[in-house]
């Protein structure tokens, strides 16, 4: 096979974006060779930019058509595991759009399905292409940091107004979207918590449904987590602020990365903190340390790394970048905090598939739809230097 043969299904706001990518020739070894989308008008889109590829209106349709042997997900979030599924059960090698779902147990039910159709599955964490986020990584997974004490991350620059959420009559609602900032927005950056740092073993969650938007999810939401070690982590996030804020720090016995502005600045004690906290006798001095700045070039577009490599692990066996099956640890973060905060609790991680599913399916009963205003794409202007670091 020297092309892969690859369908988007879902011709939305970043379906296009991903379709105009491949079309154009940027994704060596992929061919776009066909769209699928409920709408009739997106479809009109798709083929007045494409006249040349199948249209299909039902993604059954496209699966059973024969024309593809990938998959491109980017569908609401509810959707990506059952096509996911009906996917790995035609054969067909599958790369989703993040989230990996709404609710863990379909998530374990699409993992499964990966697993027994032997075929290539990547989630669309393109953020772990990033040389400061793998940079952040090698620290901490290779020791360089230390024992790790603390991760805050401070995520306030994921601005929406309210045209973006009325774009679409699935956006912003339990029953469409099925949840908020944290399962839209937020779960690259929560994705890059539990990469770098690790999945916490219970968390303590506030989330604000509606607090800066006509919405019924959350738009703003606060967690706090902790680990078996005796470490913590602290998670910030709103859609509701701007100028926002986009600020990483990660603290260990050894020395304090901080990423923010395009830099990863890195303090590098000479000797543990915790050695020095007790063999100093001045009581007011701090360990000495050597200071270490890291800014890389420009990243260049994230989403064509992750294209690239799900191409390449088809093709040539290439690791990949962001495993399918690794879409769950995100969502076990985002599932507990809504629980925490449904039930103004702590909650303990892996969380209860059963319990969450009951309390989702609650605020789904109540969800009201929003009319569709429109059928153009929402202009999100900004969006790669959110990423591409100038935070």
């Amino acid at each position: 096979m020297e092309k892969i043969r690859i369908g988007i299904i879902g011709y939305g706001n970043i379906g296009s974006v991903h379709a105009q990518s491949i079309a154009s020739g940027l994704i060596k070894g992929l061919e776009l060779t066909a769209v699928c989308d409920i709408q009739e008008c997106r479809l009109n889109q798709a083929k007045e930019s494409f006249p040349d590829v199948g249209l299909f209106a039902d993604y059954r349709q496209l699966l059973n058509s024969g024309a593809v042997d990938a998959v491109l997900i980017a569908t609401p979030h509810y959707l990506h595991p059952p096509i996911a599924v009906a996917a790995f059960q035609k054969g067909l090698h599958v790369l989703i759009e993040k989230p990996a779902g709404v609710y863990t147990r379909q998530v374990k039910q699409m993992n499964e399905a990966a697993k027994k159709s032997g075929r290539v599955f990547s989630i669309m964490f393109n953020q772990r292409t990033h040389p400061l986020f793998r940079q952040a990584r090698e620290m901490v997974r290779t020791g360089r940091l230390g024992r790790p004490k603390r991760l805050v991350w401070i995520i306030t620059n994921w601005y929406r107004t309210q045209a973006y959420y009325d774009s679409s009559g699935w956006r912003g609602t339990w029953s469409g979207e099925g949840g908020g900032v944290l399962i839209n927005q937020a779960p690259h950056n929560i994705d890059l918590w539990q990469w770098i740092f690790g999945l916490p073993f219970r968390l303590r969650a506030f989330c604000y449904h509606g607090k800066y938007h006509n919405i019924e999810v959350e738009d703003e939401a606060a967690i706090y987590a902790e680990y078996q070690n005796g470490a913590t982590a602290t998670f910030l996030t709103s859609t509701g602020e701007s100028p926002g804020t986009n600020r990483l720090e990660i603290t260990g016995d050894l020395g304090k990365i901080v990423i923010e502005s395009g830099k990863l600045r890195f303090w590098e004690l000479a000797e543990s903190e915790r050695s020095f906290c007790f063999t100093d006798r001045t009581g007011t001095a701090t360990p000495p340390y050597t200071y270490h700045e890291f800014e890389p070039q420009p990243a260049g577009n994230a989403h064509l790394k992750i294209l690239q490599n799900f191409a390449n692990a088809i093709l040539h066996g290439e690791e990949l970048i962001a495993p399918g099956y690794e879409g769950i640890n995100e969502l076990q973060i985002s599932n507990a905090a809504y629980l925490s905060a449904w039930n103004d609790s702590w909650v303990d991680l892996p969380v209860d598939d059963d319990v969450f599913f009951e309390y989702l399916k609650e605020r789904i009963e109540k969800s009201e739809h929003k009319e569709t205003l429109s059928c153009e794409p929402v202009k999100l202007s900004g969006y790669q230097n959110r990423w591409e670091i100038k935070w």
